[in-house]
């Protein structure tokens, strides 16, 4: 991990880095942007052909093997998965089903005046696609952290994207109640969600995490088809003054094994903590090839002047996963995906069982959102309802705006009512 002091000497070569994080999100993206218009023009004309031939060169499908996982493969991939692991991913279902049930949004209604009534109601997206990356490690914990909340939220036609499934995969499908699951995934399955072919028909959003070029193609497909985030390389910051070392460097490297693209980062002003973290991170790392890769090329450890300057660099970085010392430093933090508080507080947990959703925002965007939500598979939508003597009371405002804009049809609309 690159040790860089943000005064001093170093602070212009601190600055420029700090910058350059800033920027990883759109820089990053663009890297692939020429090869994953490509294939989404290609799934887009193509339709099964180029879907099926991708599959076969990325994801690897053999030759004439069927897109579409059974569900009697779902379910023999849950039959053949050892009890201990079945016990895991309903713990974990069971804290992601409720953690989602005590986010779903209220229906509504006031009365500001007497015979005005406005509100909201709230309704399931009619389909989604979740996609559930599969290339290194199989991702039965994604799945269930996309699939489960759309069913809170009532989503009436769930589709599952993953490229080359994994038997740990099918199984959550089947512990989950999937029925619509392609092994499928790259740019091709964003493209098949988002545009449709004869096999895949389209869904009116699409959610999940992703690579690099998953990240691009959503990004590209965002104007005729919903997305929820870009989710690409895991991202940790660890801003911390008292932490132990080990359970620091552990946190670090476990996050930079996902992606050889992953960003992990401390942010301290306890130069000791910095330098035994920045330690331990090797050693931990030694064997962890993945980790290793990621640390090398893009971790970070950040010597702040000060507690305040580390608090505002970890907002301008707006992390996916940020992990700090106590609660007190919850007043503090604007900006990250989710926050775990103390040592004991791995963020490895938050990537399996907690609860609270482990696809969360990258790229800075943690500036303007958190984590996937069930809110992300509903629409809020609002309601206006006027009795005759609600519209004489609050009518004769709305005239006088319209009036104002130039816009006489719209008064008239309001005065014809109120005669």
């Amino acid at each position: 991990m690159k040790f860089v002091k943000t005064y001093g000497r170093s602070k212009a070569a601190a600055d420029a880095l700090i910058e350059t994080l800033e920027q990883r999100g759109a820089v990053n993206t663009a890297r692939v942007g020429p090869v994953v218009r490509r294939i989404l023009a290609e799934v887009r004309k193509g339709g099964d052909a180029a879907l099926s031939r991708y599959a076969v060169k990325f994801d690897g499908l053999a030759e004439g093997q069927e897109l579409l996982v059974s569900r009697e493969e779902m379910k023999a991939a849950w039959e053949g998965t050892t009890p201990k692991l079945q016990a895991a991913m309903m713990v974990a279902r069971g804290n992601i089903l409720g953690f989602a049930e005590a986010q779903l949004p209220k229906e509504w209604m006031i009365s500001p005046v007497t015979g005005v009534k406005t509100g909201q109601i709230v309704r399931p997206l009619d389909s989604v696609g979740c996609y559930v990356p599969g290339g290194r490690y199989p991702l039965p914990s994604t799945l269930l952290m996309t699939v489960t909340p759309a069913q809170v939220a009532r989503v009436e036609r769930i589709v599952v994207c993953s490229p080359k499934p994994a038997r740990e995969t099918m199984a959550a499908a089947w512990l989950a109640g999937v029925t619509e699951f392609y092994r499928v995934g790259g740019a091709q399955a964003i493209a098949a969600m988002a545009y449709g072919t004869a096999s895949v028909c389209r869904v009116n959003k699409i959610v999940g995490p992703g690579n690099l070029y998953v990240t691009a193609a959503k990004l590209l497909v965002s104007s005729e088809c919903g997305v929820d985030m870009p989710a690409g390389p895991t991202e940790i910051v660890v801003t911390s003054e008292s932490g132990r070392a080990a359970g620091i460097a552990a946190d670090l490297v476990a996050q930079a094994e996902h992606d050889p693209e992953a960003l992990a980062v401390l942010i301290t002003s306890n130069e000791e903590l910095a330098r035994e973290v920045s330690v331990e991170v090797k050693r931990q790392a030694r064997r962890n090839i993945i980790a290793k890769q990621s640390l090398v090329a893009q971790g970070c450890i950040f010597l702040t002047a000060t507690i305040r300057e580390a608090q505002e660099l970890t907002n301008r970085l707006a992390p996916e996963h940020l992990t700090v010392d106590s609660a007190q430093d919850l007043k503090w933090v604007r900006n990250a995906g989710s926050v775990f508080v103390g040592d004991r507080s791995p963020q490895s947990m938050g990537d399996y069982v907690s609860g609270p959703n482990h696809v969360l925002p990258t790229g800075r965007v943690g500036r303007i959102r958190g984590g996937l939500s069930v809110t992300d598979f509903m629409k809020v939508i609002t309601v206006q309802e006027y009795t005759h003597k609600g519209l004489k009371e609050m009518g004769p405002h709305a005239i006088a705006l319209a009036e104002a804009e130039g816009l006489m049809g719209h008064a008239e609309s309001v005065r014809v009512r109120i005669r």
